[in-house]
């Protein structure tokens, strides 16, 4: 009778292991955990493909002069229709100092808008100003979004846009209904591998594409100081997850034509523990750490509506150099660009104006760089071509930054839409919460709402705009 109890046991335990004999299915155990979409207001609709009345002249007002916004307003003096109307930083200083970089471009001193934590909402209450262009730490940046939105203004703002899903809808339902422009500032998608790269991609030479890879692999110990009151080394001491994913997440959501034709459906992240930052805080102060929340290396992995997927890794903390990866998997062809850029072809996809001779091309190396270069210059981007020489003398990233600003406001000035909507904002800040949601239930999987609740395949591929042919 025990031996018969024992094997009843043995039985049970196979049962519920295979899920049967509880009447779960072996399906429903790796359903991922849901993520709620709220009701959209109600009178409200989604902003796909949101044109407004163009602007013959953009007025922008920029708030933040640390790190990234005097850059932003040198920039914005070489952009042709445009006037700076405002600046904004708690510090007069850094405020003074952006002023003298528009004189000395030839402009106007601007209002000034300094000394209060507060300020800058004056300056977003202006009826003077179109466009907020925020470049502040990332824990405001939900608050300035939805605060200049329903102030009736268009809004820039650098990455990430938000870091809770919270924040995110609320954007997310601020911008349907004010109709207003709501752009995350994701300068890498315009780097010249990425968009030659990516004006291949959509002219099918890697055919289709299955798979792609972004990254934000870059040792911060360096920079740590530069952040003041030191909150992004904080904001990762205290959170877990991808805290920074949208360097990556631009180039790849754009190549897989995310919510233009297809959707991310769910994630699973997995990290390493953490010991680079904790060692970093205890050789610079001698605090011995235990509650630091984000790991070295943080690799989160998405599958889509039609299939593909999406790999992207964070790493601030380890002696690696500077990557983000960019890589794509395609049935015709690959591309890379760290370590080494190159692409790898298909021999179908070899034409011979490209080819140049050579005669064993095989899609098992990269091509030869003569052959790289041939490709890259018979695909370069339209707007490389318009805008690569004076975006390498204006600089930013080389230049990326330029050609961000330029498209912008060339988009606002002629009434197009822009190229990254506030849905992108919201597909590529959501790795914050999501992965760290991931992470604190043993890396299960985690849904990625539908952020334009059921508008994602309105628009059959991702394209820029253009106000002529």
């Amino acid at each position: 009778m025990k031996r018969l109890f024992q094997f009843s046991l043995f039985l049970l335990g196979i049962l519920l292991l295979s899920g049967c004999g509880s009447g779960v299915k072996q399906e429903q155990i790796r359903i991922p955990i849901a993520v709620a979409t709220p009701e959209r207001p109600a009178g409200q609709s989604d902003v796909i493909g949101l044109v407004t009345e163009p602007l013959e002249v953009v007025r922008v007002g920029f708030i933040g002069l640390g790190m990234r916004g005097p850059g932003a307003v040198s920039r914005f003096t070489h952009i042709p229709g445009v006037e700076i109307k405002a600046l904004c930083d708690l510090h007069e200083d850094r405020v003074e100092k952006s002023q003298e970089r528009l004189e000395k471009a030839g402009f106007p001193r601007a209002t000034s808008y300094s000394g209060s934590e507060y300020a800058w909402k004056e300056m977003c209450e202006r009826e003077d100003i179109d466009l907020i262009y925020i470049c502040t730490d990332w824990k405001r940046h939900a608050e300035m979004i939805l605060y200049a939105l329903n102030n009736n203004k268009h809004v820039a703002c650098e990455v990430p846009a938000a870091m809770t899903m919270e924040e995110i809808w609320d954007i997310i339902n601020t911008a349907e209904r004010t109709r207003k422009h709501c752009m995350m500032l994701e300068n890498c998608v315009y780097d010249f591998f990425e968009l030659t790269t990516l004006n291949m991609a959509q002219q099918g030479v890697f055919g289709e594409i299955l798979h792609v890879e972004g990254a934000y692999i870059h040792d911060l110990r360096d920079f740590w100081d530069a952040y003041e009151g030191n909150w992004r080394l904080e904001w990762n001491r205290k959170h877990r997850g991808d805290v920074y994913a949208t360097h990556g997440m631009g180039p790849a959501c754009q190549l897989l034509d995310i919510h233009r034709g297809d959707k991310m459906n769910y994630l699973v992240s997995m990290d390493t523990k953490a010991v680079g930052s904790p060692e970093y805080i205890r050789e610079k102060t001698g605090e011995v750490v235990t509650d630091f929340r984000n790991g070295d290396h943080t690799l989160t992995l998405i599958r889509t509506e039609k299939g593909k997927t999406i790999q992207i890794q964070h790493n601030v903390t380890s002696p690696r150099p500077y990557s983000r990866m960019y890589q794509l998997t395609g049935t015709k062809g690959f591309a890379n660009k760290y370590p080494i850029q190159g692409y790898a072809l298909d021999a179908s996809q070899m034409d011979s104006d490209v080819a140049l001779n050579h005669e064993n091309l095989n899609a098992h190396r990269f091509v030869p760089e003569e052959v790289k270069a041939a490709l890259m210059d018979k695909y370069k981007h339209p707007i490389h071509r318009e805008l690569e020489e004076t975006a390498k003398k204006v600089g930013g990233h080389g230049g990326m930054d330029f050609i961000m600003d330029y498209r912008l406001v060339y988009c606002l000035q002629n009434g197009l839409p822009l190229d990254m909507d506030v849905y992108d904002l919201a597909e590529w800040s959501c790795l914050a919460p999501l992965t760290a949601l991931s992470l604190e239930n043993n890396s299960a999987p985690v849904e990625i709402p539908d952020f334009t609740r059921g508008s994602w395949n309105k628009i059959k591929g991702y394209r820029h705009a253009f106000a002529t042919p």
